[in-house]
């Protein structure tokens, strides 16, 4: 895998955006399949943690885009709209949780499971969650209580910002966690993946502020193409996958993720045990 970590930095930069777009907003969590392309590129540093901050805001751009109306239509109806106010208090509350638990914990948990074999393993065990979940929906067989995200609560926010907070944990997958939680806490699929769209803006912004003010001395000019490339490649790709999953869920579960992330990690923990892949990135 040398030949991996000897390709130029802005390829790098693209091949990182896309992962990134790609897998924010499935639940196969984007930061696991950063950290581990990262280690195969060799390009895992302080630096390489702001950059990857940086295209996860990329991607978050990329819905702000696609819902670029509905945005507008909350934010002139904050005056005297009630159902404007309440969807905008809703995705306050659901960010908290992260937001509270990821300055208190987030450097014990980078100093700790910031690595591709604790990595994998959250691919696992977040798999059969989702096969777990997926089942017991099934077998249910009732409507949803919630169809639409305007008909949330407060308690439901509240419920989805805890549910979020699991993917503080690398590995898990922010959206997953926040999707899947959603279905066990009686929303449908689809209202529950847009949510996780709406709520991905303000905890994509703040762990993009809190990340460049904290490594801010790491950064210079000359990382403006690096990150720009970045950046710009995974708005695009996220923006394509956004699409091709709101039609998806209307008619698809789950079930193929799962076992995707279940065999990608076995695959990960297999050639970390055997020596065959150097996921240390060295």
């Amino acid at each position: 895998m040398d030949f991996l970590i000897a390709l130029p930095l802005l390829v790098k930069a693209a091949i990182l955006g896309i992962v990134e777009g790609l897998t924010e907003f499935l639940p196969i969590s984007s930061t696991g399949h950063l950290i581990l392309a990262g280690s195969l590129l060799g390009f895992h540093d302080d630096k390489a943690k702001v950059f990857d901050v940086a295209i996860q805001t990329g991607a978050m751009a990329a819905v702000i885009w696609y819902y670029r109306a509905r945005i507008v239509k909350v934010v002139g109806g904050l005056g005297g709209d009630p159902v404007a106010r309440r969807f905008a208090f809703n995705v306050v509350i659901a960010f908290l949780p992260a937001a509270v638990l990821g300055v208190l914990f987030g450097k014990h948990i980078k100093d700790v499971l910031f690595e591709p074999v604790p990595v994998a393993l959250a691919f696992i065990v977040g798999g059969f969650v989702i096969l777990w979940v997926e089942r017991r929906h099934k077998r249910a067989a009732v409507p949803p209580r919630v169809d639409d995200v305007d008909a949330l609560s407060a308690t439901d926010a509240l419920k989805l910002g805890l549910a979020q907070a699991f993917s503080l944990i690398p590995g898990t997958s922010r959206s997953g966690a926040t999707i899947i939680g959603g279905m066990l806490f009686g929303l449908s699929r689809r209202a529950a993946t847009e949510f996780s769209f709406f709520l991905a803006i303000p905890t994509l912004i703040g762990a993009g502020v809190y990340q460049t003010v904290k490594y801010r001395h790491l950064l210079s000019l000359d990382d403006v193409p690096l990150f720009a490339v970045g950046m710009a490649v995974s708005f695009f790709s996220a923006l394509a996958c956004v699409h091709w999953l709101i039609r998806y869920v209307s008619r698809h579960d789950f079930v193929p993720f799962a076992w995707y992330r279940i065999a990608f990690g076995l695959v990960v923990l297999a050639t970390a045990w055997t020596g065959t892949v150097d996921w240390s990135g060295g």
